[in-house]
C-alpha cells in the first residue's frame, strides 16, 4: 500500500468516528482542507546561462631592458608610478660613447674637406684636357690642309720640271728654265716632305692630349674614393649617436610601474631588465571556455562578470575572441574580453567568474520551479479555483534554478499556482493557503543577474 493511500485511509477514518457520535453532524462539515503554499504565474524574459572562471590580465606587459652596457646613473620611476608613453625612466652613463662621438665628428670633417678639395680640381683638369685635344685637333686639321697644298704644289712642279727636261733635250728649253723647274720641283718636293711630317706630328699630339682624358677619370676616382671614406665617417657618427639613444629608457607605452630591478650605481649588462611596466587602463579578461561550451561564446558575445575583490559591482563586455586550439592539455579554449579600466578597479590578478548567456525567451509565462510536478499522466501545475486544487496540463520551456517557463491555456500572468502541497493533494482537493493567502508576487520572479549556472534574466 502506498503512503498516499495510507494517508487517505487515515483521513476517511477522522471523518467516520465523529460521524458515529455526533449523528452525521461530520457529512455537513465535509474534508479538512489542506494547507499550502502558492505564488504566482508571471510573463518576463527568462533564460539560462553558463558560469566561466577567468582571471584579470593588463592589456600589455613589458619588461624594460636597454641594448647598451654602462653604470646606471638615474631611475626615474619607482612601483606604482603612472607614466605615459615617451617617458623617460631610466638613464646610463653615456660620457665614453659621447667622446667617440666627438672624434668621429672630427673626421668627418676632416673627409668633408679632402671630397671638396678633389671635387674643386676635377673641373679644371677636365676643362685643360678638353681645350688641349681640341687645339690638337685643330693643329692636325691646318697640318692636313698645308699637305693638301703642298701636294698640289709636287704635283705642279713636278710636271713643269719633266716637261722642261724633254724639251731641253729637244733643244727648245734653255738650260737655265730647266735648271728653275728643277730648282721648282726640289723645293716643293721638300714642302711635301715637311707638309707630311707635320700631319704625323698633329696626330701624335692629338693622341697625346686624348691619352690626357684618363687623367680625369683618375681625379673623379680619387673623388669618389674620398667620399666613400665621408659616408663611412657620418655612419659612425650616426652609430654613436644610436648608441648614446639607447643609454635612455623611455616607457613604450602609459601605463604603471609594477616592477623595479636595479638602482642607481649598478652596472647594467645590455638587454638586462631594469624596470617592468603594465597597462592597465584597458586590461583582459581571460576566461577558459569547455569545448562544449563553445556554440555559446563567440566573438561579439555579450558576457557579465563579478569578482569578489570588487563586491557589489556587475561588470559588462563582449568577447574579443577565442583561441583557436585549447589549452596545452585540456580541452578548454581560452576566449578573452577586452574591458576599459578607466578607473583602475580591475588588476592584474583578479579572479573573475563570467556568465554566459546559453538561451533566451522574452515574454515568457513563469512559474515558481516547486510548482511544477509530473506524474503519469504528464507534467502539471496545480491553480486554486474557489477555493479548491485544479491540475493544469503544462508544456515546460526554459528551467532555471527557480523558475520554469510553462505554456498552457489556464495559466496566464496573475494565476495562483501551488508551490508547496502535501502528498494528499489532488485534483478538486479542498485547500487553506498558508501565510498571506498568496496574494505575492510568485518567489524569484525578481530576480535581476544570474546567480548560477541557470538563472531567470532581468525584465
Amino acid at each position: 500500500m502506498t503512503l498516499r493511500s495510507l494517508a487517505l485511509l487515515a483521513a476517511l477514518t477522522l471523518l467516520v468516528m465523529p460521524g458515529c457520535g455526533k449523528g452525521g453532524s461530520a457529512k455537513a462539515q465535509g474534508p479538512a482542507p489542506l494547507a499550502v503554499a502558492v505564488g504566482k504565474a508571471a510573463r518576463q524574459d527568462i533564460g539560462t546561462y553558463i558560469q566561466l572562471d577567468g582571471q584579470i590580465t593588463p592589456l600589455q606587459t613589458s619588461t624594460l631592458s636597454l641594448p647598451q652596457s654602462g653604470t646606471v646613473v638615474s631611475i626615474y620611476a619607482n612601483e606604482g608610478d603612472h607614466v605615459s608613453a615617451g617617458e623617460v625612466l631610466a638613464k646610463l652613463d653615456d660620457s665614453t660613447l659621447r667622446a667617440q662621438l666627438a672624434a668621429n665628428q672630427a673626421a668627418v670633417a676632416q673627409a668633408q674637406a679632402n671630397v671638396t678639395g678633389s671635387a674643386l680640381t676635377v673641373p679644371i683638369t677636365s676643362q685643360q684636357v678638353s681645350g688641349n685635344v681640341v687645339s690638337a685637333q685643330q693643329t692636325l686639321a691646318q697640318a692636313q690642309n698645308t699637305l693638301v697644298s703642298a701636294k698640289a704644289a709636287y704635283d705642279t712642279a713636278a710636271t713643269q720640271f719633266h716637261s722642261n727636261q724633254m724639251l731641253a733635250n729637244q733643244g727648245y728649253v734653255a738650260r737655265t728654265t730647266l735648271d728653275q723647274s728643277r730648282s721648282a720641283f726640289v723645293a716643293a718636293e721638300q714642302q711635301l716632305n715637311n707638309a707630311r711630317a707635320g700631319v704625323a706630328a698633329a696626330q701624335a699630339s692629338l693622341q697625346t692630349a686624348k691619352g690626357n682624358v684618363g687623367q680625369t677619370a683618375v681625379q673623379q676616382q680619387d673623388v669618389q674614393q674620398k667620399q666613400a671614406a665621408l659616408e663611412s665617417a657620418q655612419a659612425n657618427v650616426h652609430l654613436l649617436q644610436t648608441q648614446i639613444g639607447q643609454t635612455t629608457l623611455t616607457a613604450p607605452y602609459g601605463g604603471v610601474i609594477t616592477q623595479r630591478l636595479v638602482d642607481p650605481g649598478a652596472l647594467a649588462s645590455p638587454n638586462q631588465p631594469i624596470l617592468q611596466i603594465s597597462q592597465i587602463d584597458t586590461v583582459w579578461v581571460n576566461a577558459n571556455v569547455p569545448d562544449d561550451s563553445l556554440p555559446y561564446v563567440h566573438r561579439g558575445t555579450q558576457v557579465t562578470f563579478t569578482t569578489p575583490s570588487v563586491p557589489g559591482r556587475t561588470f559588462t563586455g563582449a568577447i574579443f575572441d577565442v583561441n583557436a586550439v585549447p589549452t596545452q592539455g585540456t580541452l578548454s579554449y581560452r576566449a578573452r574580453i577586452r574591458e576599459p579600466n578607466p578607473d583602475e578597479r580591475l588588476r592584474g590578478g583578479m579572479l573573475v567568474t563570467l556568465s554566459v548567456r546559453k538561451e533566451y525567451h522574452k515574454n515568457a509565462i513563469v512559474v515558481p520551479r516547486t510548482a511544477v510536478f509530473t506524474a503519469e499522466n504528464g507534467t502539471s501545475v496545480y491553480t486554486v479555483e474557489d477555493g479548491k486544487a485544479k491540475a493544469v496540463p503544462v508544456i515546460v520551456g526554459l528551467q532555471t534554478d527557480t523558475l520554469t517557463e510553462v505554456r498552457a491555456p489556464g495559466i496566464v500572468p496573475g494565476t495562483v499556482v501551488i508551490t508547496t502541497r502535501p502528498d494528499a493533494l489532488q485534483d478538486g482537493s479542498v485547500v487553506a493557503i498558508a501565510g498571506s493567502g498568496g496574494s505575492g508576487p510568485a518567489p524569484g520572479a525578481g530576480a535581476k543577474s544570474p546567480s548560477g549556472s541557470s538563472t531567470s534574466a532581468p525584465k
